[in-house]
């Protein structure tokens, strides 16, 4: 079965992936990943309090829109040629996310580096950015996965 991620040799500094997929946030999504991470926050749950704050009404959970936004990148960088995520770091949030918007991402590959423990594998940082409709910034994050080599990895299709 083909793979979407690419091998770590097919990655270059300043690299820059605008990824097609795309995801509108639903209330539902927001509800439910809120509840399964027990963050009972009520500007994620209490429409009645988010009336009289700057917002004025929920905004979307956080630690959803990072997962989306890396979730949507993954079939692009990762998928099939990863051995595992490293971190995350640099983690903003300049916007909030309401039920209702649509999420583009693009990544970049900000640094790469042979692995020094594992010779089958590199690192790729990534930075992924997420925009709303309106293509404002609504999270950014830097990304670092251990990557296979292609060398060490089975042939694409295998």
């Amino acid at each position: 079965m083909p793979m979407g991620g690419l091998y770590y040799e097919e990655f270059s500094v300043g690299m820059r992936i605008e990824h097609v997929l795309r995801r509108t946030v639903t209330e539902t999504d927001n509800l439910i990943f809120s509840a399964m991470t027990h963050n009972p926050a009520a500007l994620h749950l209490d429409e009645e309090y988010m009336k009289g704050t700057e917002f004025g009404t929920r905004i979307v959970n956080s630690a959803f829109t990072l997962g989306l936004v890396v979730g949507i990148s993954v079939g692009d960088t990762t998928l099939g040629t990863t051995a595992a995520n490293l971190g995350w770091d640099e983690v903003r949030f300049p916007k909030p996310v309401f039920h209702g918007d649509t999420i583009r991402v693009e990544s970049e590959v900000v640094s790469l580096r042979d692995s020094k423990s594992r010779p089958d594998n590199g690192i790729v940082v990534f930075e992924h950015r997420g925009y709303n409709q309106k293509n404002e910034l609504v999270m950014s994050c830097k990304r670092t996965a251990l990557m296979y080599k292609r060398a060490a990895g089975a042939p694409r299709g295998a």
